[in-house]
Order: C-alpha cells, then sequence, then structure tokens
C-alpha cells in the first residue's frame, strides 16, 4: 500500500508519536548491546543491581526497554557470599544487535563460537564502539569473568569489590573489538583479556575502556 507524501505528513502533524512509532516498529529486535557509556564511577556500578538498571535504563532509551535485560557479569564469593556467574544471568538466547546481527544463538555458541567483532559489538544506539586503532579507544568491557563466562576464583580482586569500588582494586576485562597487543588467544578474548590497573574511571581509560558493559536481554 502506497502512501502521498501529503498524508504522511498529515498523521504526523496529528500524533506526533506516529514518527516513533514507525520507527519502533521498523527496528530490529535488539537483544544484544554495548553500553555507549558507563556509570561514570569506574567499576562502581551499585553492585550486579545497579549494573543490571544501567543496562535497562540505556535499553530503554532506545526503545528497548520492554525486555529484561541483564549485565554480562560476574562477582566472587566474598564474606561467605555466593559467586556468581555472568552466562548464568543473561537468559538462554539467542541474541541480536541492534542491526539485527546474529551475535550467538545459546550460551554455550556465546561461550565458544560467538559472532562477536568490533562491527557487530555495536552500541544501544547502534554504532560502533571505538576500539584499538581508532582516536579514542574503548574496547576494554568489564565482566570479571573466565573465557567460559564464569567467576574467577583466587584471592585477587578480579571485580572491583563485586563492582562496588571506583579506587584500588581490578576487574577482569574483555576486548569487544577481539584485539590486543599480542596475537594470543586472550588479546582476542571478548570477555576475559586482561585486568584493569585499578577500578576508577581513569584507572579504566588508561588501558583502552570506559566502564563499559556487555547487556543481555534475559527475556
Amino acid at each position: 500500500m502506497k502512501f502521498s507524501n501529503r498524508l504522511i505528513c498529515a498523521v504526523l502533524l496529528a500524533s506526533p508519536l506516529a514518527f516513533v512509532n514507525i520507527a519502533s516498529a521498523q527496528a530490529p529486535q535488539m537483544t544484544f548491546f554495548v553500553t555507549s557509556t558507563g556509570s561514570g564511577k569506574g567499576a562502581d556500578l551499585g553492585g550486579l543491581a545497579g549494573a543490571d538498571q544501567l543496562c535497562q535504563t540505556r535499553a530503554a532509551a532506545a526503545g528497548a526497554g520492554a525486555r529484561t535485560w541483564r549485565a554480562y557479569l560476574s562477582t566472587t564469593a566474598t564474606a561467605g557470599g555466593t559467586a556468581t556467574n555472568a552466562r548464568d544471568r543473561i537468559g538462554a538466547g539467542p541474541w541480536h544487535n541492534a542491526k539485527g546481527e546474529l551475535i550467538a544463538l545459546n550460551v554455550e555458541e556465546l561461550h565458544t563460537a560467538n559472532k562477536i567483532t568490533k562491527q557487530t559489538a555495536l552500541t544501544e544506539k547502534g554504532e560502533v564502539n571505538p576500539g584499538r586503532g581508532d582516536p579514542v579507544n574503548q574496547h576494554d568491557i568489564l565482566t570479571g569473568s573466565t573465557p567460559d563466562g564464569r567467576a574467577i576464583t583466587g584471592t585477587a580482586d578480579t571485580t572491583c569489590g563485586n563492582w562496588t569500588k571506583s579506587g584500588e582494586g581490578s576487574a577482569m576485562l574483555g576486548h569487544a573489538d577481539r584485539l590486543g597487543l599480542t596475537d594470543d588467544a586472550p588479546a582476542k578474548s571478548w570477555n576475559s583479556s586482561h585486568p584493569s590497573r585499578g577500578c576508577s574511571q581513569d584507572n579504566l581509560k588508561s588501558t583502552g575502556g570506559a566502564g563499559l558493559l556487555y547487556c543481555f536481554a534475559e527475556k
């Protein structure tokens, strides 16, 4: 069915939301993104709850707030608590980016043969996240996880105090563009490349980050 430009203009003037609704209807079903910005407080995200809310807020701003969003983060077992695995928080899949491109069919594929690259690890706005070789490098993504998406054991801080610190400490990072200083597996890892120098915003920026997160639609 064809509509004249005059008719479309009349509809938009009658209802300011018409354009938004048309755009939303044409938008891909996004279920994965890299946050365009972090918390602004380094790795202090307010714990898992605060990180999830950050994902939810960014998704809502992009018109995808009807889904339940989870941050891809692990936490360690401290003070008698229980560890949390990032892979157990994000639902069953499949996941697609803002352009509708498939990232992974399920949790197993996500951790063995996903399609995350610089070109597919898009923000909620559908933009490419700057990485290695760009004027500003933000390819470091907070995860606190092993390559298979689980909490890291041991006594070292790998989650900046379970995502509550913005000073001393460290967090495991992944490379969203799958590029690093070397050609080994960690440098190419999307979720477990190297620890941060600290937990502050400046610490994260110093190695190519900005306190960004991977967000997945749980359902």
